[in-house]
């Protein structure tokens, strides 16, 4: 890279890149469906749609709390340009204070729907409970409650910046 192209990109240089957050963006074969899924049953706020001739959502942003969630709608021929049948999925957390709370709104919100499992305690000091939407991707709610990590026999935790134990 050149002189002139680090005065045009200031942060080159820096060694950390100065995030400034991170989105996922999920695919669905219905994103109107799929926007009014999200806001109806986890209680996620939209924030900006971009609807065809039709109305039909090709692209928008709904929120949870300060975290953007972009999706988009696409037809079969995308994925068929991409020689797979469809989105995939993917799981997403969603860190939340109450995760009883949370499960109980999902819940509600779903009615006869609803096929759940309540929320548990795992050895990683959270309290968890995992819904699928209509588009097969996996969120998560994740109420941290201690910072305590029950490991296994022989593992071990290493964290970054400090030298592994023996």
């Amino acid at each position: 890279m050149s002189s002139a192209d680090s005065a045009d990109h200031p942060d080159t240089d820096s060694p950390e890149p100065g995030y400034l957050g991170l989105a996922p963006y999920l695919y669905y074969a219905d994103a109107t469906e799929a926007v009014a899924w999200l806001v109806r049953v986890f209680g996620f706020t939209e924030e900006v749609r971009f609807a065809d001739a039709s109305g039909e959502v090709f692209q928008a942003t709904v929120c949870a709390g300060p975290a953007k969630i972009q999706l988009a709608g696409v037809g079969p021929e995308y994925w068929d340009a991409k020689g797979v049948d469809g989105p995939v999925g993917q799981l997403n957390i969603v860190y939340v204070p109450d995760a009883d709370a949370q499960y109980e709104r999902v819940r509600a919100a779903l009615g006869d729907d609803a096929d759940l499992d309540a929320p548990q305690d795992q050895p990683y000091g959270a309290r968890v409970f995992t819904v699928s939407d209509i588009g097969g991707n996996s969120w998560t709610f994740w109420q941290q409650f201690s910072d305590t990590v029950e490991l296994p026999s022989g593992w071990r935790e290493v964290r970054a910046g400090e030298p592994p134990t023996e």
